[in-house]
C-alpha cells in the first residue's frame, strides 16, 4: 500500500471520528410527557431520532389530564404530546408552553377490543351480553371521551353506564380489557395494531363520524425552550418518517 494510499485512509478515518465527536459533543436531552396511546409509537420514533440526531429523548408515558397538572405545577417537561388539543392550547394561553410551537402531531382512532379471538365486539355491546366495559375515564383521557360519544352515538349511554369500569388513561383500560377484567374495551387503534392489522383479539373499528376528532397536539414547554433536542424532536415529528411509522398503528395526520 502506498505512503498516498496510507494517508488517503488516515484522513477518512480522522473525519470519521471528527464527525462522531462532532453528535457526541452537540447531543443533547430532551424530557418528553407522552400521551399513554401514543406509547408504542413513540418508543419506536425516540430510538430513529436518537440514531438521526444525536439527541435523546427522555419519556414519560400517562394520562394528559395528569400530565397537564404536573405540568402547571412545574414538572420538569421540555415537550406535551398531549391526546388532544384542548390541554396544549391552556398551557399557552397560561403562558406555561411557547406560543405557535404547537401542532397536531397525530390524529387518533377508537376501536372496540374484546382479548377473545373470534368474537364480534360491536354485536355484544349493542346485546349487552357483557359483564364489564372498560373506558378510560372521559374526564382525563380525549379517548374516554370519545368513548363516552360512540355509546351515545348508539344509544348505548344511560344502559351501559352501570356496568364501565374506568382507567385513569388509556394504557389502564387496554389491561382490564386484555387481562379479561372487562369483555368489551373502548381502546386506541395504536394499543391493538401491528403494520396496519390487528394484532389479536377481536376489534371493531369504531366509523369517525361516531365521535369528534381526536386531534393530538405537541407543544413546546417553557422550559424546554432554547433546548436544542426539543426543538429538533418537534422538527422530526413532522417528518414523512414518522407518518409512514405512525400509519401502522392506526394513526393519521389529518
Amino acid at each position: 500500500m502506498t505512503n498516498r494510499t496510507n494517508n488517503t485512509l488516515t484522513k477518512r478515518l480522522m473525519l470519521t471520528v471528527l464527525m462522531v465527536l462532532s453528535v457526541q459533543v452537540n447531543a443533547g436531552e430532551v424530557m418528553v410527557a407522552v400521551a399513554a396511546n401514543f406509547t408504542a409509537p413513540m418508543k419506536e420514533i425516540a430510538a430513529q431520532f436518537e440514531q438521526a440526531t444525536g439527541h435523546k429523548a427522555t419519556l414519560a408515558f400517562g394520562s394528559s389530564g395528569k400530565f397537564l397538572a404536573q405540568i402547571q405545577n412545574g414538572a420538569p417537561f421540555d415537550v406535551f404530546l398531549s391526546a388532544d388539543q384542548a390541554k396544549p392550547i391552556r398551557l399557552e394561553d397560561a403562558g406555561t408552553a411557547v406560543t405557535g410551537s404547537r401542532f397536531t402531531y397525530a390524529q387518533g382512532g377508537l376501536a372496540l377490543w374484546s382479548a377473545e379471538d373470534g368474537q364480534a365486539p360491536k354485536q355484544r355491546l349493542e346485546a349487552g351480553s357483557f359483564k364489564k366495559l372498560a373506558l378510560a375515564n372521559p374526564r382525563l383521557a380525549p379517548y374516554g371521551e370519545a368513548a363516552v360519544q360512540t355509546l351515545q352515538h348508539m344509544h348505548l349511554e344511560a344502559e351501559t353506564k352501570s356496568r364501565w369500569v374506568m382507567g385513569e388513561n388509556i394504557s389502564q383500560t387496554w389491561q382490564f380489557a386484555a387481562t379479561g377484567n372487562a369483555q368489551l374495551g373502548f381502546v386506541a387503534m395504536s394499543q391493538i395494531m401491528a403494520d396496519g392489522q390487528v394484532k389479536s383479539g377481536s376489534a371493531w373499528i369504531i366509523p369517525s363520524d361516531y365521535y369528534q376528532p381526536i386531534r393530538q397536539d405537541a407543544v413546546l414547554l417553557k422550559k424546554g425552550q432554547g433546548n436544542p433536542a426539543a426543538d429538533a424532536l418537534l422538527k422530526y415529528l413532522q417528518t414523512d418518517a414518522v407518518a409512514t411509522l405512525i400509519a401502522r398503528y392506526g394513526y393519521s395526520r389529518n
